[in-house]
C-alpha cells in the first residue's frame, strides 16, 4: 500500500513532481515539461484542478479509482486524499495541474465564495468532461495565470492571478451546466433511484430508528456525492435534494394522517421527528394548516 504524504503547501508539492516554484500560493505544472517521478498519494491541503489531455491509468481519490479519459477535469478540495497508483517505479505524468493555497483566495470575493463552486466536493467519477472548444477555454485562462506567475510579482500580481482564477471557476461551472444537461438521459435514471431510495426508507423502520434520511445517506446509496446529487435535482427540477426529501416526508405524512387510529405525535415519531412540534411546524410551513386541521378537513 503507497504511503500518503500530507501536503501543506504549494511548495510541498512542487518539490514532490519537480516543479520550480514561482508563486509560495499558486502553481501550474505541464506534467509533460517534468522528469518522470515516483507516482504518490496524498492529502492534499491546497485546492487542485487536473486537466488530463489523454488517457493515462487509474488515478484514486478517496477509495474509489477512475480511468481518465481525454480532456478532462477533477476538483480537489483541501483535505482530500488524491493519488496516482505508483507501479514502484518513475514514470512520466502527462496533462497539467494547477494547485492554489486557500491564502490565495482569503479576503477576496473568491475567498467568500468559493462554496459556491460545488464541484470541489464531487467524486472523482463526476469529473468535468470537456468538449475541444472548452478545453480552448480552460488552457486560455491556465495561459493568463502563467503568464502572471512568470511576471515578477508587485502589486497587481495576486489581483490578476485571482481574477482569472475565477473566471476559470466560472466557466467550469458553465461546463457542469451543460454537462448535466447533455447527460439528461443518465440524470434521469438518478432521479428515479433517488425516488426510490426515499420511498424504500420511508416504507422501512428506519425513520423510527434513524430519524428523517440525510441527503449524504441518499447519495451514497446511489454512489454519487451529496453536492453532486443537489447539483443535479436543481437543475434538474428546481428544487434541491432537501425539499424532495421533505416533500416526500409530508406526502407520507398525509397517508398517516388519514388513520384516525394514530395520534399526530405517533406519526411524528414514525417519521423520524423526536419532538412532534417540530413536525407539526414543517407540516405547516409545507401545507399551511396543521396535521390536525389537515385530518379534520378530510
Amino acid at each position: 500500500m503507497n504511503d500518503i504524504f500530507k501536503i501543506k503547501s504549494v511548495t510541498e508539492y512542487n518539490n514532490l513532481v519537480g516543479q520550480e516554484t514561482l508563486h509560495p500560493l499558486v502553481s501550474i505544472i505541464d506534467f509533460s515539461k517534468v522528469e518522470p517521478f515516483h507516482f504518490f498519494k496524498a492529502q492534499m491541503n491546497v485546492y487542485a484542478i487536473f486537466l488530463k489531455d489523454i488517457k493515462c491509468g487509474n488515478i484514486t481519490y478517496g477509495i474509489n479509482n477512475y480511468d481518465y479519459e481525454e480532456g478532462t477535469l477533477i476538483f480537489i478540495s483541501p483535505g482530500q486524499v488524491y493519488g496516482v497508483e505508483s507501479t514502484g517505479e518513475k514514470q512520466q505524468p502527462f496533462g497539467t495541474a494547477l494547485i492554489f493555497h486557500p491564502d490565495l483566495i482569503h479576503g477576496t470575493s473568491l475567498g467568500k465564495n468559493i462554496n459556491d463552486y460545488t464541484f470541489f466536493s464531487y467524486e472523482v467519477n463526476e469529473a468535468l468532461h470537456l468538449s475541444a472548444r472548452e478545453r480552448t477555454v480552460v488552457n486560455d485562462c491556465l495561459a493568463n495565470i502563467q503568464y502572471e506567475l512568470e511576471h515578477a510579482i508587485d502589486n497587481h500580481s495576486k489581483t490578476l492571478i485571482v481574477s482569472y482564477l475565477e473566471l476559470f471557476l466560472n466557466y467550469s461551472k458553465r461546463f457542469y451546466e451543460r454537462q448535466f444537461i447533455t447527460r439528461s438521459h443518465a440524470n434521469k435514471d438518478i432521479l428515479v433511484r433517488f425516488e426510490k431510495v426515499i420511498n424504500d426508507y420511508f416504507n422501512s423502520e428506519r425513520p423510527l430508528e434513524s430519524g428523517l434520511p440525510s441527503v449524504r445517506y441518499c447519495a451514497d446509496k446511489l454512489f454519487i456525492s451529496p453536492n453532486y446529487l443537489g447539483d443535479l435535482l436543481k437543475k434538474e427540477t428546481g428544487k434541491s435534494a432537501q425539499e424532495h426529501i421533505q416533500l416526500k416526508m409530508i406526502d407520507v405524512a398525509k397517508e398517516k394522517i388519514y388513520d384516525s387510529q394514530k395520534s399526530i405525535s405517533e406519526i411524528a415519531y414514525e417519521l423520524g421527528f423526536k419532538h412532534p412540534q417540530h413536525f407539526t411546524r414543517m407540516f405547516k410551513k409545507q401545507v399551511g394548516i396543521s396535521p390536525n386541521e389537515y385530518r379534520n378537513l378530510n
